[in-house]
């Protein structure tokens, strides 16, 4: 590998790791949990009453993990240092009748998920994953990480225009997956996930099922510089999230309680109980506050000296397409994290934001970058807006700048996710 790599690659191998593992948010969450586990982490239900008890705590909703660590010395007005991500991506999702087909093929029926770049889902070979629900309420995962379904291109024969009128998917027509020849059968696939996950097809009472793409991460360019693979929007944050907040509790002294909260469905709109515009965030934090004796006075207190940094992927300058960014702002990959600014709020950072993010990179000896949109093209936002907004809490909105933002396989600088992780940890040590 090329001299040219400036850090140990063992954070983006680790990184590659999780990303194949983790092909649903369901599966993130657990791949979370069970690190947060090794690392002394207990799991807490919403159900049962909490207690004043300090180390690593961690509450899961179906696709959203909260996770906070309670130092020695905490006070019930302690403020939070957070850092914010989210699991899901956008992709395509079972519908609940999913056996279709037409002309002697079998196919599964889809809702388009988020903002999905469609092209990108076309002659790629798909697995399926998600989970069910039983009828005991019980949920199982469920993974099929092998070549099963495919969304077929028509060949250029049939449309002799495509490469000069460019490609027209209709969302409902042009998307429908194969996987398998004849006629389809009412219950087939749910049958299918059944075997596979080695229970009873009548036990299954729901399904929250999608596809992805069973390509594996992979290095890439002539050094190996740079990182190729799903999902990275954004469970690249949730990982560097969560190997910061491990890495935070070896500190000694803590002045804040460190937090990492990745939310489900932040690519529709966060509007759901496992989302940012949920109460999940603000119920762990008034509830940790009250375990610890506190009043709605130590609350107000901890939240008011609270700060999130937001962290999701953004735009890396297209070197095709230049005269889309701000021509003042070119974030490069392997740059180093970056500061993402919306004077209109689509983004949550302020120049008293910027202040804190700086000295965390300062800090862990961190580069960074700036991003900011070109004027006349719309802004993308994050949960960092709903969060400062929600919770009334100071939020930054940071990330590591990407090609192909939700594509099925995204790319960024191999060095960034290691750098990203370094300022997080930083910014949770205080």
């Amino acid at each position: 590998m090329s001299s040219a790599h400036r850090f140990d690659r063992g954070h983006t191998d680790d990184l590659m790791t999780f990303l194949a593992a983790s092909p649903s948010p369901y599966h993130a969450v657990a791949n979370t949990a069970e690190r947060l586990e090794k690392a002394g982490f207990r799991q807490v239900a919403e159900t049962d009453a909490w207690d004043a008890t300090t180390g690593g705590k961690y509450v899961t909703r179906g696709g959203a993990i909260i996770a906070w660590y309670v130092p020695e010395g905490a006070t019930p007005a302690s403020p939070f240092r957070i850092v914010g991500a989210h699991t899901d991506s956008p992709n395509l999702r079972v519908k609940p009748l999913p056996d279709t087909g037409s002309a002697g093929w079998r196919q599964v029926a889809v809702e388009l998920y988020g903002g999905t770049l469609l092209n990108t889902w076309l002659d790629r070979d798909l697995g399926l994953s998600g989970r069910v629900t039983l009828r005991d309420g019980s949920h199982r995962l469920v993974n099929v990480d092998r070549p099963l379904l495919r969304v077929p291109q028509l060949a250029i024969h049939l449309d002799r225009g495509v490469n000069q009128d460019g490609l027209k998917l209709d969302k409902q027509k042009h998307m429908t997956p194969i996987w398998g020849l004849g006629k389809p059968n009412e219950g087939d696939l749910i049958r299918f996930v059944a075997e596979e996950t080695g229970i009873a097809a009548d036990d299954i009472a729901g399904w929250d099922l999608m596809v992805h793409s069973v390509e594996a991460p992979a290095y890439l360019g002539r050094d190996q510089e740079l990182l190729a693979g799903p999902r990275m929007d954004n469970l690249l944050s949730v990982h560097a999230g969560t190997a910061a907040l491990i890495a935070a509790t070896a500190s000694e002294g803590l002045p804040y309680i460190p937090v990492l909260a990745a939310f489900d469905h932040e690519e529709n709109g966060s509007q759901s109980d496992t989302g940012a515009e949920g109460p999940l965030l603000g119920n762990v934090l008034e509830r940790s506050v009250f375990a610890r004796g506190g009043t709605y006075e130590d609350k107000a207190r901890a939240f008011a000296g609270t700060i999130c940094l937001s962290s999701d992927t953004g735009h890396a300058v297209h070197p095709n397409y230049t005269e889309r960014h701000e021509p003042g702002h070119h974030p490069v990959p392997n740059g180093g994290p970056i500061l993402k600014v919306n004077v209109n709020q689509r983004y949550a950072t302020d120049g008293s934001g910027r202040a804190v993010f700086a000295a965390a990179c300062e800090r862990a000896g961190v580069p960074w970058q700036h991003f900011v949109s070109n004027n006349a093209m719309p802004c993308g936002t994050t949960i960092g807006p709903i969060t400062a907004a929600r919770h009334g809490i100071a939020t930054v909105d940071i990330g590591v700048a990407c090609l192909s933002m939700h594509s099925a396989r995204e790319l960024c600088g191999a060095d960034d996710p290691y750098l990203l992780a370094a300022a997080l940890t930083a910014f949770l040590e205080g």
